[in-house]
């Protein structure tokens, strides 16, 4: 088990860049399945999700060719089925939830997959109905082994179909999509998730050839087509951690710069934290964040406490209420944190409490965060990473806090986070990875 020691209480400064969008980048690998011809996509992630998709990729039998640090080629001429049918195939599936979504792909080109019940993190349930409902309205045939925890699932004959989604699953409106784009006549999907990164599936579609229309909307149209061909991608800067960089400013005191931050994809990222009185300037598509000795939270209009809450798109993402709930720990003021998405996931406030921070756990979705304006510093203590998201919170706050932080299983960190720890050194911080 890897783990960092950090030393908290240091203003940093300097410039950082985003990486690539991870939870984009494990969208447009799956699409890489639907045809044959070479996709180049540029702006990848090296973190461990995305490495063991591309893993799990070359195992399937696509040509996988680095074409430099973050530039990749892949071709799917010629995939083994048969590599379906192996205990190697069903543990590294079972390894990355990411996974579920080369069985769009796959249905749409060879009428046929199967996949274990992918792993991911563990904030409460996280179900796939929406994927598999999705198929099976195009005409899918669904076998579960309740045994194996194994999903078969025989779609020869994919047809265009009207659904409305029972949820606005990132996933699973992805996973929709790519099983849609050839079927046979016109699909229907209303209550669609328009987040950036389907969007930008979708118009990575459309240069293969797909027809998508209402992009950006949460009614799209889809014609099937017989063939898609290759093309060439970007991925957009992840939001997420553009969001945990201006949360990394106000709680450490620094004054950052973050490059080519894809502002007009970040909706409203950038006003969340400003409800937490963060300041940030926007000089073309970068942001700066000044030094802050003290920011205090707004309240509403009628004087009320402020609450932030996640929603879908183009509602604040949940990937940040973590991030925004440490901010606020540090803030003047008294803000409601409402994770509305995951029943397990603000589990991790026991670690800030710990630190001498002022939450108020009211129930699994919400946290009651008193801020006392830096009076009384958060102290450095010995915790683990539970999962992603989490982890990088507790990782922000140990910079923040008075004293030596050790955080276990920073894996979890790794797995969406691309060597962070080199990246905050550059800017200043006191942080070593260690065995």
């Amino acid at each position: 088990m890897t783990a960092f020691s950090v030393v908290g209480g240091k203003s940093l400064k300097g410039n950082i860049t985003p990486q690539g969008a991870k939870n984009e980048a494990l969208q447009v690998l799956c699409a890489t399945l639907l045809t044959s011809q070479p996709v180049t996509i540029h702006n990848i992630p090296d973190i461990r999700d995305v490495n063991k998709l591309i893993e799990l990729l070359a195992a399937l039998g696509v040509g996988v060719e680095q074409i430099n640090g973050s530039s990749w080629r892949f071709t799917a001429a010629s995939i083994d089925l048969d590599f379906l049918q192996t205990e190697k195939y069903e543990q590294k599936a079972a390894s990355l939830r990411g996974s579920i979504m080369i069985l769009g792909p796959l249905l749409a080109r060879y009428g046929k997959a199967k996949i274990p019940k992918p792993g991911g993190d563990k904030i409460g349930r996280r179900r796939l109905d929406t994927h598999f409902l999705g198929f099976q309205k195009l005409g899918a045939i669904l076998d579960f082994d309740y045994h194996k925890h194994l999903f078969k699932i025989d779609a020869s004959k994919l047809t265009g179909a009207y659904m409305l989604l029972d949820e606005a699953s990132v996933t699973g409106t992805a996973n929709v999509i790519m099983a849609a784009v050839k079927a046979k006549g016109t699909t229907t999907i209303y209550n669609a998730a328009c987040e950036p990164y389907v969007q930008q599936l979708c118009n990575m579609l459309n240069r293969m050839g797909a027809k998508i229309n209402g992009i950006g909307s949460n009614l799209l149209t889809i014609e099937g087509v017989d063939e898609l061909h290759g093309t060439e991608h970007t991925l957009l800067p992840d939001m997420i951690e553009v969001g945990s960089f201006i949360g990394l400013a106000a709680l450490t005191k620094s004054e950052i710069t973050i490059k080519n931050a894809g502002i007009d994809h970040l909706g409203i990222i950038p006003d969340s934290f400003a409800k937490l009185g963060i300041e940030m300037e926007f000089n073309g598509d970068d942001i700066f964040i000044p030094k802050q000795d003290s920011y205090e939270v707004e309240t509403f209009i009628d004087g009320s406490i402020m609450t932030i809450s996640d929603a879908i798109w183009p509602g604040l993402t949940p990937d940040l209420l973590s991030v925004l709930l440490v901010v606020a720990t540090q803030a003047k003021g008294t803000v409601l944190i409402h994770q509305k998405m995951f029943e397990s996931r603000l589990f991790f406030v026991d670690k800030l409490i710990d630190m001498g921070a002022q939450i108020i756990l009211c129930d699994p979705h919400r946290a009651t965060v008193i801020g006392l304006d830096r009076k009384f510093p958060l102290r450095g203590i010995k915790m683990t990473s539970p999962d992603i998201r989490a982890g990088v919170a507790l990782l922000l706050a140990a910079l923040s806090a008075e004293g030596k932080s050790e955080i276990l299983n920073v894996e979890q960190i790794d797995r969406g986070y691309q060597q962070i720890d080199t990246r905050l050194r550059n800017l200043g911080a006191d942080i070593q990875r260690i065995d």
